[in-house]
């Protein structure tokens, strides 16, 4: 399988990427945390980051999400990841697989905003970044240190987390 050397993330909101308001004593969106995890992380192959949405997934509907889905559609790099909201998470993943691309298209997120003490978004973007370059074709969901399937997670919300058959590699 041959896949460009290049990687796409593309934003579209979700808990990855609130702010805490003080004033307002809510989460809220500015721009994304993206390029100041980048930077810190030192990441060395290249990276586009591309903003499409900064939206609470709850908020999400069909056309936000035939919007994402045709974002990767047109992006010339082969490995895509997708930071989303994880309440819908799965619903976005099943429209952007309709697409059938020839790309290895990976959504994570987050539970706790990268803004607040103890977020999970860096590790699962980290995840997700080994992830995209390790998958053949397809679309996948990475959350909690594991990778799914699209079509076979669920998000436990009682838990805070994904749900289902894993993908593993034995070791040889």
């Amino acid at each position: 399988m041959e896949v460009s050397g290049e990687l796409c993330i593309i934003t579209t909101g979700g808990t990855f990427d609130k702010y805490y308001d003080e004033i307002r004593g809510e989460l809220t969106f500015r721009e994304s945390h993206l390029p100041r995890i980048l930077k810190a992380s030192r990441i060395t192959i290249p990276v586009q980051v591309v903003p499409v949405l900064a939206l609470d997934s709850l908020y999400m509907n069909d056309v936000h999400r035939e919007q994402v889905a045709q974002t990767c559609a047109i992006r010339n790099e082969k490995r895509i990841i997708v930071t989303h909201g994880t309440d819908t998470m799965v619903e976005t993943s099943i429209v952007i697989a309709k697409k059938k691309l020839n790309k290895v298209v990976v959504l994570t997120g987050a539970m706790v905003p990268y803004a607040l003490e103890n977020s999970d978004a860096v590790f699962n973007l980290g995840c997700a970044i080994s992830a995209v370059q390790l998958l053949p074709i397809g679309v996948y969901i990475c959350m909690c240190g594991k990778i799914f399937r699209y079509d076979e997670t669920s998000k436990n919300r009682e838990l805070g987390i994904f749900e289902g058959p894993f993908i593993q590699k034995p070791i040889d």
